[in-house]
């Protein structure tokens, strides 16, 4: 797929390996260093996700029309410098759990920009028939990270210190940065701004394209739900495992490091398993074997018993999402014209990352009044209806274009340029919500 492919690849690598490593790592400093409670701890998760999605709306219509690049460097910098504001703050004596809230905030905003203008990028970098390639090196790169990052993180946070991966993380931007500005190949000029001022409808045309789309309707409800009821459960499994069950910390961590060896194992069976049944029939299949995982969870037993349960169902659940998610990236990018890609992703992310947030908070109130175990189970009886969104999905793929309905903005597909790609472009659970 060409050297500059290798610079986009090694930049989404840099970054997301940066992610992995800090995971928890906003958690850990609330705890470890402000001694904040549970409430604030869930208040920082929820907030800089909620609060850095709503701030992100207006930004894919306003990168239609700019080059890709620059912008993705743009938001590798600006994250890397509010993530360092930590340590400076910390070791000025002046850190403050307000600070927290505000950088996750900066970086969740600055994260859903940054995969917009990526998709571009990446379909402008790559051919259409090597976009399932493309991204199940993506896939795999993400679920070595996720392997490798948290036990990685975890020993460097008991040997240095909690803000160490925050500075490690930080470190990953600027690399991601440098590998993206040596991308070689010329970014094509961006279409002209419409002459008229772009107003709410302009705002929104991301949802208005995905929601009016027959293929990638049923996608966007499909893995935005999966999404946030997986995601949404995973302070209450963590609470089972440590507090109820007893695991320690690096039992913990060994029940969801090793199962990511099924995410290498997935994506590197996506794409012979495209190729033998095709698109429709893997995303189908493996989309509703994925959702068979997560109800099992509400009956982990106590000790080895459970450790090693644990980890079965996530291998499980793993290996499907590593199968599934790079058919789907491809499939979305496909499907979505490049005058719309910026717009369609942003409010794809957007959307996922405010619905983590909602889910999140409501399945810590629903824990309170029915126990984790009844609201783990209740997630996941919910999760088991996710694959009749997917049972809507036409087989016969179509060009990328303007659906039924959409609203013609005047401009074609020849007439948009393109930039390059990173992390959510495989389609992931997003880590963001767990830094």
């Amino acid at each position: 797929m060409g050297r500059d492919f290798g610079w986009l690849w090694t930049a989404f690598a840099a970054s997301t390996a940066g992610t992995w490593l800090a995971l928890d790592a906003f958690p850990l400093i609330a705890i470890l260093v402000l001694n904040s409670n549970v409430s604030q701890v869930s208040l920082l998760t929820a907030a800089g996700l909620a609060v850095g999605a709503l701030i992100a709306v207006p930004l894919g219509p306003w990168m239609e029309f700019r080059r890709k690049r620059p912008v993705m460097v743009t938001m590798d910098l600006l994250r890397a410098v509010v993530l360092l504001s930590i340590p400076a703050a910390y070791a000025l004596g002046a850190l403050t759990f307000t600070h927290l809230v505000l950088v996750s905030i900066v970086v969740a905003a600055a994260d859903i920009t940054f995969t917009a203008a990526a998709g571009a990028c990446l379909k402008a970098l790559v051919r259409p028939e090597d976009l399932l390639r493309a991204s199940g090196r993506f896939e795999s790169t993400t679920w070595t990270a996720t392997a490798l990052g948290p036990p990685t993180g975890g020993a460097a946070i008991g040997l240095f210190g909690p803000l160490t991966t925050v500075v490690a993380d930080a470190t990953s931007y600027v690399l991601s940065a440098f590998a993206i500005r040596a991308i070689a190949k010329p970014e094509p000029t961006p279409a002209p701004r419409p002459a008229a001022r772009p107003g709410p409808g302009a705002t929104f045309e991301g949802w208005r394209y995905i929601l009016t789309h027959s293929h990638l309707r049923p996608l966007f409800l499909n893995t935005t739900l999966v999404n946030g009821l997986i995601m949404a459960t995973a302070p209450l499994l963590a609470v089972l495992l440590l507090r109820d069950l007893g695991l320690t910390p690096w039992q913990y961590g060994l029940a969801f490091g090793v199962p990511c060896l099924g995410g290498l194992l997935g994506s590197r069976l996506s794409r012979p398993l495209t190729a033998r049944v095709g698109k429709h029939r893997v995303m189908l299949v493996v989309g509703t074997l994925r959702v068979c995982w997560p109800p099992l969870l509400a009956f982990v037993p106590a000790g080895f018993a459970g450790l090693f349960y644990v980890m079965l169902i996530e291998f499980g659940l793993i290996t499907c999402m590593g199968i599934f998610n790079p058919v789907f990236a491809a499939h979305r990018l496909e499907q979505t014209p490049m005058s719309h890609v910026a717009r369609t992703l942003s409010a794809w992310s957007v959307t996922s990352k405010a619905t983590i947030a909602v889910l999140t908070a409501l399945w810590g109130v629903l824990a309170t009044h029915i126990g984790l175990r009844p609201a783990i189970g209740t997630a996941g009886a919910l999760i088991l209806l996710t694959p009749l969104f997917l049972t809507h999905l036409p087989t016969a793929a179509t060009p990328a274009g303007l659906p039924d309905g959409a609203p013609d903005t005047g401009l074609s597909d020849a007439a948009v340029s393109a930039g390059p790609g990173e992390a959510s472009l495989t389609g992931s659970v997003d880590a963001e919500s767990q830094r």
